[in-house]
């Protein structure tokens, strides 16, 4: 089983966006340390409870201080920018760090409708019609492959790297899904936004399948939120955090995690709606001890047909989220396989 990491850089209720962006630096480290295979960085915007508006900056900074895991997007949104400035950001990090770079890539905006909008180039607008174009367009910049009929065909991205980095498609539906087919490109569904539909769409990806030459056979995995602690109790105590944090982006609050004080406070005068949306959020979380959590992913991935899970942990205090993934990478002896290899 391959284990990676999904970090959506959370802030914590009572520190700071500095204090997450730091935090993501150093739970990189220990990730790299542990065995896990890839560390994504996720992409919001105007947000005071996810600190990371550029990925391919903390892509950079992580990358500069780790050794051998992987790192990249999970994702940049693509709608939001030039092809050709993503390929370019992309071909620089490859040329920098060979061989450890991923761009996952999806078309979601990563914030409200008016944040979109302010990212929009000067009297533009953000069209999702366009996302199969642009995926083409990044992966040919990226090759130097850009067709001759093409407007741009004599730009090229610079610098140009020895390989290209490892293109993936991103979604929690069955579009992002369907492009990632049609174009032979990897796929990671998102369990932890969209799980009740999710086999149901990898099965789709793998029936729409159209190989390429970099994958002749279908190559996917599924991202599920977690959270593993010494005991059963514990873990429960932990994820309430989430059921509040959750609860309120659904009421469109965009709010730092609560502390377990903060989150004992609301749930204790939450109504039969909103216990119902948390339970409803729960069913797509793995939550337990680590023997618990290992037969949960083991189930998951084999649901999903994939032997890469990758780990999405947030609590409010950043020990015990560092201590959640150290739990899974001993239970699945990540740090044994590194080691050997």
């Amino acid at each position: 089983m391959i284990l990676s990491v999904l970090d959506q850089s959370p802030i914590a209720s009572g520190r700071t966006y500095a204090d997450a962006l730091n935090e993501s630096v150093e739970l990189a480290r220990q990730a790299d340390a542990s065995g896990y295979h890839r560390y994504w960085f996720a992409e919001h915007h105007n947000s005071q409870g996810l600190a990371c508006s550029a990925p391919e900056i903390m892509i950079a900074r992580v990358a500069g201080e780790t050794k051998r895991i992987r790192v990249g997007s999970g994702g940049v949104m693509l709608p939001h920018y030039a092809s050709y400035k993503v390929a370019e950001q992309f071909a620089l990090l490859e040329t920098l760090y060979p061989g450890r770079i991923d761009l996952g890539i999806g078309r979601a905006p990563g914030s409200d409708q008016l944040t979109a909008a302010a990212l929009a180039p000067e009297g533009g607008a953000r069209s999702v019609d366009n996302f199969p174009r642009q995926v083409q367009e990044v992966e040919a910049y990226l090759k130097d492959e850009m067709p001759d009929g093409h407007p741009f065909a004599r730009v090229h991205a610079v610098p140009m790297p020895l390989h290209s980095p490892q293109m993936w498609l991103l979604g929690s539906s069955d579009y992002s899904a369907t492009v990632s087919a049609v174009l032979g490109m990897p796929f990671c569904f998102a369990h932890f936004i969209a799980g009740p539909i999710g086999a149901k769409v990898m099965e789709s990806f793998r029936n729409q399948y159209r190989p390429s030459p970099d994958y002749p056979t279908p190559h996917a995995s599924v991202a599920a939120h977690v959270i593993c602690a010494p005991t059963m109790e514990e873990a429960d105590q932990l994820a309430r955090g989430r059921d509040v944090w959750r609860l309120r982006m659904d009421q469109g609050i965009y709010a730092p995690f609560p502390s377990p004080a903060e989150a004992e406070a609301v749930l204790d005068d939450v109504g039969d709606w909103e216990r119902q949306r948390i339970q409803q959020a729960r069913s797509q979380q793995i939550i337990g001890d680590a023997a618990h959590c290992k037969r949960e992913i083991e189930a998951l991935a084999s649901e999903y047909g994939v032997d890469e899970v990758v780990i999405v942990t947030i609590t409010h205090d950043f020990a015990a989220r560092c201590r959640s993934y150290q739990l899974l990478a001993d239970a699945f002896t990540l740090t044994s396989a590194v080691e050997a290899a």
